[in-house]
């Protein structure tokens, strides 16, 4: 999940309205946030977690997670239509699901509205973790099923999952994932791709690399995007026969996944760069941009980005962090929606890194017309001392190529998270403001925060998140402008 803090309870909130500038008056107007309803007999969101938005026009999104229970955990699904958030899905487990399943979805896309697709995890009454999909039709969701797998799947160990799913329309989807590969000396952790096409899903195909793999490569996919039905792209890391991490893009061309390919480094890349590829955002009918890290040859760890047109990826860049940052910055992606694209070549990423004093701060940095310039700081709230060992950008949204929105978490003076947004108003950063919680909630908590924004327009947005209620107990948020 998305932290690990400790945290106590905060006495006062700097509000929206207080903290954003006058001359950010074609910023949208944030609304307060409100409490989602959650399940008869659900017990909060463990972990905080409700990590997947998905928008096909203002007012009208979904979003997906999981709730608590006593018996364990149920796949959540939110529903906003005309601005108002419907009554909670639960999403039905597989059948050969265990009696506590912990059905969990990773990832939530609509080819339409009301016809959508959800892919995660859940365990099975064999000990096994597997991956499902379901899918919504005509805004009727039916149950989850499980993935077929590759033929050389484990049939007694499994440990697969779904992480990400990308639908360029109504019954035309594709997913990425992990699982655990046969061998005659032991499983091997492996990536594979599905689609679904007409409706229909295919059975899963093991995703390979032209590089010469380690015995267990440890193909990690995070997450998917296309520029078009069939036409996607999937990002990750996997291990080399020398034990080298790689960033690894994967590319499916009308429907056929191609072998993974490792991502070309930026020229100061240490021979043991331990690089990987987090987040993927593709611009429609376009070419696609993503975000990772890599190791300097001093040991510096930096972000990177590269882009994809025709088919040809380009060379990693650095990412130049902050005037602050320190010698090594250690930048780190929270792997949600990082990076987002309004159009090619005029993209916006962000995260977190450390100072010079080894505060940690996030991080916003600009694509301009194909070039990416140095990254600024994010400005918090008067009284913030720094972003926090688990704050930072988590969220991005750019429905202009000048006006994008982020979301972030911070320490507020007291020493407490708070989640934050952040305008950028005709490619100025504003400062942060402080989303204030349902119910004079006063902290999101060790795991809480805004977990994905969503805006179509630059005025009409929508976000997901959450917060701690008392001592322990996690709710879930969404926020509108």
């Amino acid at each position: 999940m998305k932290f690990l803090r400790s945290t106590t309870v905060v006495a006062t909130l700097v509000t929206l309205a207080s903290v954003v500038p006058a001359s950010a008056s074609s910023a949208p107007t944030w609304k307060d946030a409100k409490q989602v309803t959650l399940p008869k007999g659900a017990q909060g969101l463990p972990q905080g977690y409700l990590p997947t938005l998905t928008c096909v026009s203002p007012g009208n999104c979904e979003a997906g997670g999981a709730y608590a229970t006593r018996s364990g955990g149920e796949g959540l699904i939110l529903n906003e239509t005309n601005g108002v958030w419907t009554a909670p899905v639960t999403l039905k487990a597989p059948a050969n699901a265990a009696n506590a399943a912990g059905v969990t979805i990773y990832g939530l896309s609509c080819g339409a509205l009301g016809n959508c697709a959800a892919v995660g995890s859940y365990d099975d009454r064999a000990g096994n973790v597997e991956a499902f999909f379901a899918n919504e039709v005509g805004k009727k969701w039916s149950a989850a099923t499980q993935v077929t797998l590759p033929a050389n799947a484990v049939g007694t160990g499994q440990n697969a999952l779904l992480r990400s799913v990308n639908c360029s329309s109504a019954g035309s989807c594709s997913a990425v994932g992990d699982y655990q590969a046969n061998n005659a000396l032991a499983s091997r952790s492996v990536g594979f791709g599905t689609s679904e096409v007409h409706g229909t899903w295919k059975r899963a195909s093991e995703i390979t690399t032209t590089s010469t793999p380690n015995f267990n490569p440890f193909i990690t996919l995070n997450q998917i995007a296309c520029a078009s039905s069939a036409n996607c792209v999937a990002v990750g890391s996997f291990v080399d026969a020398n034990n080298v991490t790689h960033g690894l893009l994967v590319s499916e061309i009308s429907g056929a996944w191609s072998r993974g390919v490792s991502l070309s480094l930026p020229p100061d890349a240490s021979a043991y760069a331990g690089a990987t590829v987090s987040e993927v955002a593709c611009v429609k009918k376009s070419g696609c941009a993503v975000l990772g890290t890599f190791n300097t040859s001093t040991g510096a760890v930096e972000g990177l980005s590269a882009s994809e047109l025709d088919g040809v990826w380009s060379r990693a860049n650095e990412l130049t962090m902050p005037a602050n940052a320190g010698v090594n910055p250690h930048v780190f992606l929270y792997g949600f929606v990082g990076i987002a694209c309004a159009s090619t070549g005029n993209c916006a990423a962000g995260g977190q890194y450390r100072d010079g004093a080894g505060n940690y701060q996030g991080f916003l940095d600009n694509e301009v017309a194909g070039t990416w310039k140095s990254a600024v700081e994010v400005s918090l709230p008067n009284g913030a001392p720094s972003e926090g060992k688990n704050g930072g950008v988590i969220t991005l949204t750019c429905p202009r190529a000048d006006n994008c929105r982020a979301g972030a978490a911070y320490l507020d003076g007291a020493g407490h998270y708070q989640a934050l947004v952040v305008d950028e108003v005709n490619g100025a950063w504003m400062t942060g403001a402080t989303v204030v919680l349902p119910g004079g909630a006063t902290t999101v908590g060790v795991d809480g925060g805004l977990y994905s924004l969503v805006c179509l327009t630059t005025s009409s947005c929508t976000g997901v998140g959450s917060f701690l209620r008392g001592a322990a107990t996690y709710e879930g948020f969404t926020l509108a402008s």
